[in-house]
């Protein structure tokens, strides 16, 4: 019979909350655990919905005023990628565009990475049977890292825009024709691309991640673009103009190269108001994701370490409105310092808390009220990306089912962030990262 009194109070806990009845101690419970809510995540949801549905009504704001088909320089980064680095040179290659594409694959630490190196010296003669296609294979003995080799790559690069491109991310053959077509308008400075999971059916894991993809970058920047405030130019899949990276002197070294450019980048809006960072949601690159939640873990350990490493170590001096202007400041703080660094210790703290101060009963009752209220947003955020914005409808509701799980996958991805902050806080994981050898990283002065 004791066992039933806290399913008895949970059910009651839950159906006062669901009633909307005001007054009562669960109620309370509500108003102490939703106020991060109210103030920090759904503005931020509303912004992007509403920018989405802008989107879809208004058209982008960066119109194409003209046809535009610049010589393309692909930076193609590649340490163990083995026979898949074929699948990002051959997709390339296939490209439906009328202007030249020079790909530059940059094998970091070429004497470790036989295999991909031979791989590549197989397709040379494949991509020299296309017209205005170029293949050039930079072996790099000594391995330096991912900033590394898209700095070198750089320093050769002939085409007006540069797309910074993992080896094991392959594309839709209108990608380069749809990135570049951005760049028509002069005042934008860098396009972000579209990513999919490539094997999102692998595993639960990866299906998930797949769903996440879906809402975090096609969805949220999608809307954040509308209001020209772009939180990253994805590292696996980015796109510039030659002549701005080398002026800013290319990519900065130590981890979290993509976030750290786009912050750099950002700093030159206040000088230069009508600057644009677009994002290209037809431009679509497929990518590997972790087939575990282990390597996923590890993997986010890493990511979401590297957001303490740059908001607080490296630019905590220089990111004002004085540099980035009144948006994107309001946006880094908001999207970046408040909810990915702040809020994941507030939920740890005031779940920490209510275990030890609500009775069980109400805590049951309390969790699975903020559980379906999380699935409700997510469901409605999935709505409107498969609705507005998907270009694969029929293969996208093949996620449909995996739905109900992705609050719980939000929350211990967010609870994790916690962990990655203080790893980085005590640790300076970022000093010994796989992007790069320690004796790299370690020359940084951050």
């Amino acid at each position: 019979m004791s066992d039933s009194v806290p399913l008895d109070a949970a059910a009651h806990t839950l159906a006062s909350l669901l009633s909307g009845a005001g007054g009562g101690d669960p109620m309370s419970l509500v108003l102490r655990f939703f106020p991060f809510v109210i103030l920090l995540e759904l503005p931020l949801q509303a912004l992007i919905m509403l920018g989405v549905l802008r989107y879809r009504l208004l058209g982008s704001p960066v119109q194409v005023v003209q046809p535009c088909a610049p010589t393309v320089s692909c930076i193609i980064t590649c340490y163990s990628e083995g026979e898949d680095v074929q699948k990002t040179i051959q997709s390339l290659t296939e490209q439906q565009y009328g202007g030249h594409i020079e790909m530059l694959a940059m094998v970091d630490g070429a004497q470790q990475n036989v295999a991909t190196l031979q791989a590549l010296k197989r397709l040379e003669s494949y991509v020299a049977a296309f017209p205005r296609r170029s293949l050039i294979v930079v072996p790099k003995v000594q391995r330096g890292g991912r900033v590394s080799s898209l700095n070198q790559g750089l320093a050769i690069a002939r085409g007006e825009i540069v797309m910074a491109l993992d080896g094991d991310t392959s594309f839709d053959n209108d990608m380069v024709r749809n990135a570049t077509s951005r760049f028509a308008d002069p005042d934008v400075a860098a396009v972000s691309g579209n990513l999919r999971v490539r094997n999102a059916r692998k595993t639960l894991t990866t299906r998930l991640q797949a769903l996440e993809y879906m809402l975090s970058i096609h969805l949220s920047r999608t809307g954040l673009a509308e209001f020209n405030v772009i939180n990253n130019v994805s590292g696996a899949f980015g796109c510039f103009r030659r002549e701005l990276l080398r002026r800013i002197g290319g990519w900065d070294s130590g981890t979290a190269e993509d976030l750290d450019l786009t912050l750099r980048l950002k700093m030159y809006f206040a000088r230069h108001p009508n600057m644009r960072i677009a994002f290209a949601p037809d431009a679509v690159g497929h990518t590997d994701s972790p087939e575990t939640f282990w390597g996923f873990l590890m993997q986010r350990l890493r990511w979401d370490g590297d957001l303490y490493y740059l908001y607080i170590r490296k630019y905590r001096r220089t990111l004002r409105p004085g540099l980035m202007g009144w948006s994107n400041f309001l946006a880094v703080l908001w999207t970046g310092f408040v909810l990915q660094l702040v809020l994941p210790f507030m939920v740890l703290l005031s779940m920490v808390w209510m275990m030890f101060t609500v009775p069980a009963g109400q805590l049951i009752g309390l969790t699975v009220f903020v559980y379906l209220f999380y699935l409700l947003l997510t469901a409605v955020m999935f709505a409107q990306y498969w609705w507005q914005l998907s270009e694969r409808r029929a293969y996208d509701l093949q996620f449909l089912w995996v739905l109900p799980l992705f609050p719980a996958f939000a929350f211990v991805t967010r609870i994790w962030c916690a962990v990655a902050t203080l790893t980085e806080m005590f640790t300076r994981q970022h000093l010994d990262s796989s992007m790069a050898p320690w004796w790299v990283l370690r020359k940084t002065k951050f």
